[in-house]
This record gives structure tokens, C-alpha cells and sequence, in this order.
């Protein structure tokens, strides 16, 4: 990896030149040139004096990262290359440690890259302040309320994808330290117009397109919108989205600086509620229609959208209708209401959209100083970034281009005075002579836009208050009166003869000198816009809401504060914060930033001359270079000049001993410099001419070559000198370490030899001492293997004959086993034959046994007590063993099944079992209920509220929760009831209501009666005498009858110890008050499906259809 290359001047190595003030010759064609080259080679910054030139360079370069924060650090401001880190770490020094106050003023036009500048002077300054918690938090809420702003005030242009359509100042403010306290941001004139209109190829602001797409569906149901951004009418479509930007992660990360900032979750919501209403707004279409008085009035198309807004804003939706349709229009003790035409409709609806929009954009403002204030009184240094619109001239330029154009009149303004004020200063600090500087003063163009009496502003503000019939036109022909002899001033309707012949200016237009160029401005809207008219209705219809932001936005529709006086205009207003703006930085030490953009198509290594070219001119880039060289172009300070160029003089080189002026005047005498190129201040050398640095840095570089020669020589001298040393040094330490190697191989050679004649002689002793050993060794061996064989020989002789002796006794004793075996034969033969019949059959029955056990362990069916499979018999004898074992087997898996029951199953099973004790070949409707699982609760009354009070009323446990038909004893028609079954009573409840209707003791219920078909069809029987059966029995129908029987029978039996009776029959008689029914179940056709249907014959039937 090469190293970096280190440079101690800005002068070193220099593509171009660094700084134009040094640029020769001086004019604009060099100019432009050297702001190419250094941007062919990714120089994009250059000074001119101590203003840094910024060209956009449209990618990432590798020239902020942490260790070029360092580099520029502490360093001096012509140290190193030019930056705007160099800039930054100037204006923060001179905070720091001189206690001076300053102000950083970026300026350009759209996508000159103004933001970002803006970003990295608070990164650069957040990085070299102080560190600790409480310091971090300030700055990172500094940092973060970037994005914020952004989100709500920046939108996508055809120069710039993120242009900021706001003006921004930030006074950042340090403690006696340097580390920062907090904060106050001010914003000028949001472009409010772009909220309900954009032109072609543009979008509308960020944070609209930043929710449709981030939002989650959630949060987008609350704020009632839709994620196509073609639903919108207030969205432009053509360039909905951008390249390279995603919306939806913007979005998050706005949500987290918001957070950091210190937006409670409450009022982020309420923020993208407004945000909402406003993009709904759009949405609202009129219809016209005829008053019979002939007058024209508006309606509402579709009111759904008006609805969803009401909902959102907590307005009364009638009041937000009415305001958009009347006007009313107050005048001291009168009040008239008048109708509003289709064309105002739409006017008042878009102007409450860029109110609404406008103010929520200011109130952000004010929250987030809140949040970023210094919370402490301590004195506070401040340092002020000025970050506003550049100088705009479009085809169709209107009053908003105006008034930013003004703005940035006044800002050239104090740009050149306070430009001429800080060269005076340095010149009277340092002694140097003081030459007037000609330059042109644009005092008379702003004095045109803002004087009091006759300025444009003051006509455009009488027009808008004068009464009458008030347009753009009488505008214009007032202009033309009050301002038709001013040089900067041009009108086709002007009297002027001058202008008449000019066909270039359309007759609704006038045109402006200002000092980058002139600019023809379309008169129409001007009133209008100036006007900012918001009607009353609406703003009292805001103040209204419930919403408590919306109404914060709008105090002055508060009923008990009308105030009849006319608001501000629109330029008035402006034209106030500008003069604020100005006091403001007239305070502080200025440190310019002037932002170039190199092409309009936002390309990487692209240059357009001409459009830089028109740039140069309407910055004023020239006249700048030209007052900072008017009197001396380059200046220096005595140590770093003499430093630099000591090696041009012997007297001065190496080391000059006296003071740092005088070696500087030994010097400039040696070098023979005519004294007219330079002045001596108290502190610094000033250069005239920038030929004459030019011809010190070519002297200072020929001087560089020779002594770079000298050094070489001097260098390769002491290297021969060094390498002979060395290798004398190293032939001496050869030659010794040779003689002593052959020594020690002659050494090792005689030590070699004595080693081998020792070694022969000790073999061969040793050889002979091995054979004597041998001849000793064999000897004893022959003589133990000679007794071995020996004692072999009488052992084998001995064994033959003990073998022989034990085959004879082994003979004796066969035989004489035989004959005592024929014997026993002979006397027991007849025994024998008697039981081995017997024995065999036993023997082989216990092995058929034991065969069929073996085959069923492997034939046994699974553990499944439904499962009805069984090995086949083998043997017929085995029949009855093969059924015991198929009833034992099915006894044992049936308990093993059970065991894994638990409590709640076991209880289901039960009732199951008892139920089908109780039905089973009885009724006809069991075998549809088997299958199905009993609830009891199939009305959830804890979690429903509507049974709130029934709940409450019902203090036992709840066994069955059901709805039911109750038969009307007189005529048979059905009504729903709630039946409930507790542990000791039986209720019916009405069911829209939850009211009791009856509580029946189970101990009063004597009998259930049904029919034997299948239906739902039951009778409750009471008690005679009870308190319940004063009406007589109940009559049911339910779709869970098997179950409802099952429960109460067993809920009887476990309260009263007696059974529940259950009669089941096709003909059973009931007790009504105090006659005997018969009920009667009869087939018939059902019109409601499987229900049955109920009728009284008479006094003493009732018929049941059942299907």
C-alpha cells in the first residue's frame, strides 16, 4: 500500500488552483476552467480567500471519513487542501477560543447540494466537540432533528431529489468549553403551494409518499388512507417514485429521529393524523347548484371523504361542510353570510390544505427548539448555519421566486460588506495601508423590492388592502406608475419608450436587474399568493375540533378572540424575518459556502460549462475573487512564509536565528523582489501579485531539486562508505569463523580414527569372551537335554501301563452296567407297558400348549378396544381356553385405555355412558348425538356483554348455557329462552335482554317427557303445589336434547339422591295451570326443515308435527 501522501501547504502539489484568489489571468473563462479541472480529479471544494466553493459532485467520495476529521483538526485553515471540514474547524476554533460568535452561510441553487453541506459542517462539529452522556444526547438530537425536517420540508425537484423548499437557520450554541448546549431553528417561507399542486416531473413533500409506503396496515387504518398514491389527488403520479430512494425505510428512520428528538408517542400520531387530513382534503370534490334567488352555491360530491376527515380532525362534520359552502364576512356589528361558487369551493379548500400544512410545518419547528433548547442559563457562544434557497430563474417565474430572489439580494448584500469590512479590519489590524475597492452595491435593487414607500412590496401590500375591485393587472399598473423610471426596473406597459419595441416581455410580466442577471417575473397570482387569505368559517371550524393540535394550530378562530384586523401579508411577513435574519448575522463572524451544480441531469463527472458559467455569475464568484485581491492577493504569516521559502536564502538556511519578520526581509532582499510587490504587517507578509508567490513556489521548487540532488549524493556516499565497512567487517568475521571450521573438522577426523581402532579391538575381545561363553553354555545344555529325554522315556513307559490297567477296570464295569441293566429290563417290562400311553399323550398335549402360546404373542391385535380382530382357533379342544383369553385380553386393554383418561374425559364418558343408558333403542335421535361432544356452555355469558347482568344475577356454576324454543301453552308458537341449568336450579332467561324469566328448584322438576322420534321435542314436569308450576309444565325444543336430558337427570341425582324420571312416548300428558293436555307426535310435512311444529286442537290436545 503506498503511504499518504503528507501535505503541509495548500500550495503543495495543487491541482489547479486551490485558491482563485491566486488565479492568473484573472477572468471568467479561467475561472470556469480551473473549477473543471479540479472536478475532473474529484477536487471539489476551492477557496476563494476564506469562502469555500462547493461543485456537487452527485456520488459518494471517500473524503469525510473519521481520519480526515482528524487530519483537519486543529490545523490552520490553508494548511491542507481545501475542505469544508477546513472551513468547519476554522469557524468552531474561533468560537471556541476567542469567544467570537459565528454564522456559516451556505448558498446555491437547487441540488447545489446546500443540505448536504449543511449536514456535514453539524457532523464535522459534533465530532470534534466534547464526548460524555448528556453532550451526546445534544448532539445527536441535532443531528436528528435533520431528518425530521427534511421529511416535512424537503420534496423532489426536477434539479434536486431531495431539495429543501424551506429556508433554515440553526443557531447552535456551545457552553465556555466548546461542547454544545442545544439549539433554535428558524424556518422562512415553506413553498406551501407545492401541497396542493406540483409541476410536472415533481412530487409533492416526502413525508406524504413516506406513508403510503412505510406505514403499517395498522397505522394506516387508523389514519384512514390507502397505500396507492394514485387515490390522492393533491400526489403527483409521474414521479411517485424516485430512484435509488426508499420511502418506506425514510420513513422508519424519520419515526426514530422523531423519537430522539422527543416527540411523545401521542404526538407523532397526532402529526401523521394532520399529515393525513391534509393529503384526504385533496379528495374532496364540489357540484354546482342554483339557489332559488338565482345565486350559485357549491356542494359536496361524496361525503365519505368529509367524513373520514371529521373522524380523523374530531370536527363537527355539518360545521366543515357548511364552511365550505358560505362564507361569512364580519364588519364591526354586521355580519353577512354569503354562498360560495364551485371555483371558491376549490380555493377554500386548498388554501385550509396549505394552512394546515404550513402551520403543522412551524408548530414541528417550535417543538423540536423545545426539545433541542440549552437547558441551562449559562452565557452560550453561538454558531449560527445558514442553510436557504439559492437565486432561481425559471421560465415561469412567479411571487415565490420573487421573494427568494430578494432574500438573496440581501444576502449578497451583507455578503459584500461584510467581505470589504473583514478586509478593512485585517489590513488597520496589521498596518497596512487601506485602498478603496470599486464594486457594485445591489443596495438599490433591494432598496427597489423593499423601500417602505415605493418598494414593489409596499405596492403589492397597498394593493392587497386598497378596497375595490383589487387583480394582478392594477398591480402591474401601479408598478408601472411608481417604478417605471428605475434603471433595474422593465415593463412592456411601462411608459418608458425604451421598453415598448422589447416583444421578449409579455404584457402581464415585468423584469428585474438583479445583480446575477435579470429575471422576468409573471404577474399573475401575485395578490392572491400575498394575500394568504384563509376564510374565518374555516378557521373557526379548525378551532373547533376536538383534535387538540389542529386546534392549537388555529388560535384565531377562537369565538371569544375574533380580532377584525386584517393579518400580515404574506411579504410583510417575509420581508420582517429577512431584516431579523440580517440583524442576526451582521452579529457574528461570517464563513461563506457557495454550492455549485455541475449538470442538471444529477450525473457523476459530468460538467456543463455553460450552466456553471450562469451559476459563477448570479453568486458573484468573480466580484468576490476581485475585492479579496483588490489590495494584496496573498498574505502569510512571518514563521510559515519563512518556513517555507528559508531554503532560496543562504543567510536563512538551515535555521535562522532572529526574529521570524526579519529573516522574511533578509529573504525577499536576497531574492531581489521589487518592494511594491509586498507589504510588512505586524504580523504577516502581503503579497500583491499573484505572479510574485507564483515565482517563490518556482524558485522554492527548483531550490527543492537541487537540494534533494545534494541530499542524494550525500546519501549515496555514505551508503558506499557504509556497505564497505560492512563487508570489511564481515570478511573478518568469515575468515575466522573458516579457520576455526577446519579445525574442527581436523579434530573430528583424529577423534574419527582412535574411535575406530578402539571399537575394532573391543570386538574382537569381545568375539572371544562369546565363543568361550558359547562352548560353556552348549555343554550344560547337552547334558539337561540327555536327562530330559531320559525322564521322558520312564514317563511314557509308566503312563502306557496306567491306561492299559484303567481300560481293563473301565471294561469290568460296562459290562457289569449292562447285565444289571437287562436284568431290571427283564423284572420291570411288564410296568412299562402299562403307562407310557399316558405319558406320551401329556408330553405331546404340554407341547401343543406351549406352541399355541408362542403363536398368539406374535398374532396378538392391537391395544384399540374397538379393534375386533382375533387369531383364528388352531385346535378345537382349545375353544373354550381361545375365548376366556380373547375376554381376558379385551378386559385388560379396555383398563389400560381407561387409565389414560383424564378427569374432565372420564366425566364425558360418563354422561356419555349415561345417556346412552337412558336413550340407546329408545330414541330415535341418540345415535346422531353419539358422535358429538358435550359442552354444556354453548353460550359464552362471562365474555359476551350483552349478558353482563345475567352473569351477575347467576352466582353457581353454569352446567348448560343454551338457547332454546319454548312452546306457548295456548297456541304452540315458539319464542327463544336462554335455558340455564346451575347445580340446584333451572332458569330461563330472555335472550336479546339477559332478564330472568323463570328459576326453577331442581327439586320441584319431578319428570322429562319425549317422543321416541327424532326430534328436540321435550316436556319439563313440576311439581303440583310448587311456586314454579303456577302456569303450568314447560314445553321445549332444542337442537341438543340428548345432552340437556343427560345433565339434568344426573344434576338431579347428585343434588336430591332420586332419579329423574324420563319418559319417553309418542303420546304423554302435561300440566297446564289446570287442565291435562295430551301432546301427540304425528308425521307431517315440515316447513322449516327438521324443526317441529306445534298446534292446539283444543282444551285437551296438543298436536306435534314431526318430520
Amino acid at each position: 500500500m503506498a503511504k499518504m501522501e503528507v501535505k503541509t501547504s495548500l500550495l503543495d502539489n495543487m491541482i489547479g488552483v486551490g485558491d482563485m484568489v491566486l488565479l492568473e489571468p484573472l477572468n471568467e473563462d479561467s475561472f470556469i476552467n480551473n473549477l473543471k479541472k479540479r472536478f475532473d480529479h474529484s477536487e471539489i471544494y476551492t477557496y476563494i480567500g476564506s469562502v469555500v466553493v462547493s461543485i456537487n459532485p452527485y456520488r459518494l467520495l471517500p473524503i469525510y471519513s473519521p481520519e480526515k476529521v482528524e487530519e483537519y483538526r486543529n490545523r490552520n485553515f490553508y494548511e491542507l487542501s481545501p475542505h469544508i471540514f477546513a472551513l468547519s474547524d476554522e469557524a468552531y476554533r474561533s468560537l471556541r477560543d476567542q469567544d467570537k460568535d459565528q454564522c456559516i452561510l451556505i448558498t446555491g441553487e437547487s441540488g447545489a447540494g446546500k443540505t448536504e453541506a449543511s449536514k456535514l459542517v453539524m457532523s464535522y462539529v459534533a465530532a470534534v466537540c466534547g464526548k460524555g452522556a448528556e453532550v451526546n444526547q445534544v448532539k445527536e438530537q441535532l443531528l436528528q432533528s435533520n431528518p425530521v425536517l427534511e421529511a416535512f420540508g424537503n420534496a423532489k425537484t426536477v434539479r434536486n431529489d431531495n431539495s429543501s423548499r424551506f429556508g433554515k437557520y440553526m443557531d447552535i450554541e456551545f457552553d465556555f468549553k466548546g461542547d454544545p448546549l442545544g439549539g433554535v431553528i428558524s424556518n422562512y417561507l415553506l413553498e406551501k403551494s407545492r401541497v396542493v399542486k406540483q409541476p410536472r416531473g415533481e412530487r409533492n413533500f416526502h413525508i406524504f409518499y413516506q406513508i403510503l409506503s412505510g406505514a403499517s396496515e395498522d397505522l394506516l387504518n387508523k389514519l384512514k388512507l390507502e397505500r396507492d398514491f394514485s387515490r390522492y389527488n393533491y400526489l403527483s403520479l409521474d414521479s411517485a417514485r424516485v430512484n435509488g430512494v426508499d420511502d418506506a425505510v425514510n420513513f422508519r428512520t424519520v419515526r426514530n429521529a422523531m423519537q430522539i428528538v422527543g416527540f411523545m408517542d401521542h404526538e407523532t400520531q397526532s402529526i401523521l393524523e394532520v399529515v393525513a387530513a391534509v393529503l384526504k382534503l385533496g379528495n374532496i370534490e364540489f357540484k354546482p347548484e342554483s339557489r332559488v334567488n338565482g345565486l350559485d352555491e357549491s356542494k359536496i360530491k361524496d361525503k365519505n371523504e368529509l367524513k373520514e376527515i371529521c373522524e380523523l380532525t374530531g370536527i363537527d362534520q355539518s360545521v366543515l361542510e357548511r364552511a365550505f359552502s358560505f362564507r361569512t364576512v364580519e364588519a364591526k356589528q354586521e355580519r353577512v353570510s354569503t354562498t360560495l361558487n364551485v371555483a371558491q369551493a376549490y380555493y377554500a379548500r386548498d388554501a385550509l390544505a396549505k394552512n394546515l400544512y404550513s402551520r403543522l410545518f412551524s408548530w414541528l419547528v417550535t417543538r423540536i427548539n423545545e426539545s433541542i433548547k440549552a437547558q441551562t442559563k449559562v452565557r452560550k457562544k453561538v454558531m449560527g448555519v445558514l442553510d436557504i434557497y439559492g437565486f432561481e430563474i425559471f421560465e415561469d417565474n412567479s411571487f415565490e421566486q420573487f421573494i427568494i430572489n430578494y432574500c438573496n439580494e440581501k444576502l449578497q448584500q451583507i455578503f459584500i460588506e461584510l467581505t470589504l469590512k473583514e478586509e478593512q479590519e485585517e489590513y488597520i489590524r496589521e498596518g497596512i495601508e487601506w485602498t478603496h475597492i470599486e464594486y457594485f452595491n445591489n443596495a438599490i435593487i433591494c432598496d427597489l423590492i423593499e423601500n417602505n414607500q415605493t418598494g414593489i412590496l409596499a405596492m403589492l401590500d397597498e394593493e392587497c388592502l386598497r378596497p375595490g375591485t383589487v387583480t394582478d393587472d392594477t398591480f402591474l399598473e401601479k408598478l408601472n406608475q411608481v417604478c417605471a423610471t428605475h434603471q433595474h426596473f422593465e415593463s412592456r406597459m411601462s411608459k418608458c419608450s425604451r421598453f415598448l419595441n422589447d416583444t421578449s416581455l409579455p404584457h402581464s410580466c415585468f423584469r428585474i436587474q438583479h445583480y446575477a442577471g435579470k429575471v422576468m417575473y409573471q404577474v399573475e397570482g401575485f395578490v392572491d399568493k400575498n394575500n394568504d387569505l384563509l376564510y374565518r368559517d374555516l378557521s373557526q371550524a379548525m378551532w373547533k375540533a376536538n383534535h387538540s393540535l389542529i386546534k392549537a394550530l388555529f388560535p384565531e378562530g377562537n369565538p371569544a378572540k375574533i380580532n377584525l384586523k386584517r393579518p400580515p401579508t404574506a411579504g410583510s411577513q417575509f420581508k420582517a424575518s429577512v431584516a431579523t435574519l440580517m440583524k442576526n448575522l451582521q452579529t457574528k463572524n461570517p464563513n461563506y459556502i457557495r454550492c455549485i451544480k455541475p449538470n442538471d441531469k444529477k450525473a457523476a463527472h459530468s460538467f456543463n460549462e455553460a450552466l456553471v458559467c450562469h451559476q459563477v455569475r448570479y453568486l458573484g464568484l468573480l466580484e468576490n475573487v476581485r475585492v479579496r485581491r483588490a489590495g494584496y492577493a496573498f498574505r502569510q504569516p512571518y514563521e510559515l512564509c519563512l518556513e517555507r521559502y528559508k531554503m532560496l536564502c543562504k543567510q536563512t538556511w538551515p535555521h535562522w536565528k532572529g526574529p521570524a519578520r526579519a529573516g522574511v526581509e533578509v529573504l525577499f532582499n536576497e531574492l531581489e523582489i521589487p518592494e511594491e510587490e509586498y507589504s510588512f504587517g505586524r504580523s504577516k507578509i502581503f503579497i500583491r501579485n499573484p505572479r510574485t508567490l507564483f515565482k517563490l513556489e518556482d524558485l522554492r521548487k527548483q531550490r527543492l531539486e537541487d537540494l534533494a540532488t545534494l541530499i542524494q549524493k550525500i546519501y549515496r556516499g555514505w551508503k558506499c562508505r557504509t556497505r564497505f565497512l560492512l563487508m570489511k567487517r564481515s570478511q573478518i568475521v568469515i575468515a575466522s569463523w573458516y579457520r576455526r571450521y577446519a579445525q574442527q573438522r581436523k579434530y573430528q577426523r583424529i577423534k574419527g580414527s582412535a574411535i575406530i581402532v578402539q571399537s575394532y579391538t573391543r570386538g574382537w575381545k569381545a568375539r572371544k569372551l562369546l565363543r568361550e561363553l558359547k562352548h560353556q553354555k552348549r555343554c550344560k545344555e547337552a547334558a539337561t537335554t540327555i536327562a530330559a529325554y531320559w525322564h521322558g522315556t520312564q514317563a511314557r513307559r509308566e503312563l502306557k501301563r496306567l491306561k492299559e490297567e484303567a481300560r481293563r477296570k473301565h471294561a469290568v464295569a460296562v459290562i457289569w452296567a449292562y447285565w444289571l441293566g437287562l436284568k431290571v429290563r427283564r423284572e420291570y417290562r411288564k410296568f412299562f407297558r402299562a403307562n407310557a400311553g399316558r405319558k406320551i399323550y401329556e408330553f405331546t398335549l404340554q407341547k401343543i400348549m406351549q406352541k399355541y402360546f408362542l403363536e398368539m404373542k406374535t398374532k396378538m391385535p392391537s391395544l384399540s378396544p374397538i379393534d375386533a380382530n382375533w387369531p383364528a382357533r388352531p385346535y378345537l379342544f382349545l375353544d373354550a381356553t381361545h375365548k376366556e383369553l380373547k375376554r381376558i385380553f379385551h378386559l385388560w386393554r379396555c383398563k389400560k385405555y381407561r387409565d389414560q383418561f383424564t378427569d374432565q374425559q372420564k366425566l364425558i364418558y360418563e354422561e356419555k355412558l349415561e345417556a346412552s343408558e337412558l336413550f340407546k333403542d329408545k330414541k330415535a335421535l341418540y345415535p346422531a348425538s353419539v358422535g358429538q361432544p358435550f359442552h354444556g356452555a354453548y353460550l359464552e355469558i362471562s365474555k359476551n356483554p350483552k349478558y353482563k347482568k345475567l352473569k351477575e344475577a347467576v352466582e353457581e356454576k353454569i352446567i348448560i348455557a343454551e338457547v332454546v324454543n319454548k312452546i306457548n301453552r295456548a297456541n304452540g308458537k315458539c319464542a327463544s329462552r336462554i335455558f340455564l341449568l346451575t347445580k340446584n336450579n333451572v332458569l330461563l332467561a330472555d335472550q336479546k335482554s339477559g332478564h330472568i324469566k323463570s328459576l326453577v328448584p331442581l327439586g320441584d322438576v319431578t319428570k322429562v317427557s319425549m317422543s321416541s322420534q327424532n326430534d328436540g321435542f321435550f316436556a319439563v314436569h313440576l311439581k303440583e303445589g310448587s311456586g314454579a308450576a303456577g302456569k303450568g309444565d314447560f314445553l321445549f325444543s332444542s337442537d341438543h336434547l340428548i345432552e340437556m336430558a343427560t345433565k339434568l337427570y344426573r344434576t338431579t341425582l347428585s343434588q336430591t339422591n332420586q332419579k329423574l324420571n324420563i319418559e319417553i312416548s309418542d303420546e304423554f300428558l302435561v300440566q297446564f295451570r289446570q287442565d291435562k293436555v295430551c301432546v301427540k307426535f304425528i308425521q307431517g310435512n315440515q316447513k322449516n326443515g327438521n324443526i317441529p311444529t306445534c298446534k292446539r286442537k283444543n282444551n285437551r290436545l296438543l298436536e306435534v308435527a314431526v318430520p
